[in-house]
C-alpha cells in the first residue's frame, strides 16, 4: 500500500489538493477509487452501498485533507477511512451476523474459470454460495481480517495498520476466521471433491 504511482506523484498531489487544487484532489481520487470501491464491496456485497459509503469515504477525505499528515500514501490514508466507515456502517446496520445474502451486481470471485460438466458447475456453485454465507456469518472484527488478508491481499502488518491493533492480534482472529470457516464449510468441501 505505496504511492499508487512509486514516482512522488501523489505527494505533489497531495501538496497541491491542500492549496485548493480541486484538479489535484480529482487525480488524487481517480488514482485509487476503483481498489477502494472493490474493498468495500467485499465488506458490504451490496453495489449501492458499497458506492455510497466510497462517495461518503472521498467526501470525508476532502473534508479532513488538512490533517493528513503524510506519514503514509494517500492510499493508504484513505484505504484506512474506507474500511473504518465501511465496519462502522456494518455495525448500525446489525450485519455482524451476515444476514444480507450477496447483491447480484456484485461480481463473481471466479468468473472466468472455463466451463465445467453441469454437476460439477452446480456444486462449485453451491459452495461459492455456501463460502459467502459462511464468511458473511464471521464475526465482523474476523470478518474484516479475512477480508482485507485473503480478499485485498494485505499483509498481517498491513492489516493491522488499517485495523489500528496488534500485527498478532490480526494473526489470531484469521486463525478464528479459518476454524469457524473449515468447519461451516468442511461437509461441502467433501462433497465437491469426492
Amino acid at each position: 500500500m505505496s504511492d499508487a504511482n512509486g514516482d512522488g506523484t501523489d505527494e505533489r498531489l497531495v501538496f497541491r489538493a491542500k492549496q485548493g487544487d480541486l484538479e489535484a484532489f480529482a487525480e488524487l481520487v481517480r488514482s485509487c477509487q476503483e481498489k477502494v470501491f472493490r474493498t468495500i464491496l467485499s465488506f458490504t456485497r451490496n453495489v449501492q452501498d458499497a458506492d455510497d459509503l466510497m462517495q461518503e469515504t472521498f467526501l470525508q477525505a476532502y473534508r479532513n485533507l488538512g490533517k493528513f499528515k503524510e506519514r503514509s500514501s494517500f492510499f493508504t490514508w484513505v484505504y484506512r477511512i474506507a474500511v473504518n466507515k465501511t465496519l462502522n456502517f456494518l455495525k448500525k446496520k446489525g450485519r455482524e451476523k451476515g444476514r444480507e445474502t450477496l447483491n447480484e451486481d456484485a461480481p463473481a470471485p471466479d468468473e472466468g474459470l472455463a466451463a465445467a460438466s453441469p454437476e460439477t458447475a452446480s456444486l462449485r456453485e453451491e459452495l461459492r454460495r455456501k463460502m459467502k454465507e459462511a464468511i458473511d456469518g464471521l464475526p465482523l472484527l474476523y470478518r474484516a481480517a479475512f477480508i482485507l488478508v485473503v480478499d485485498q491481499g494485505l499483509s498481517h502488518d498491513q492489516a493491522a495498520r488499517v485495523l489500528k491493533c496488534a500485527t498478532n492480534t490480526v494473526a489470531w482472529r484469521m486463525h478464528r476466521a479459518r476454524k469457524l470457516l473449515q468447519k461451516e464449510l468442511g461437509p461441502y468441501i467433501e462433497r465437491s471433491t469426492s
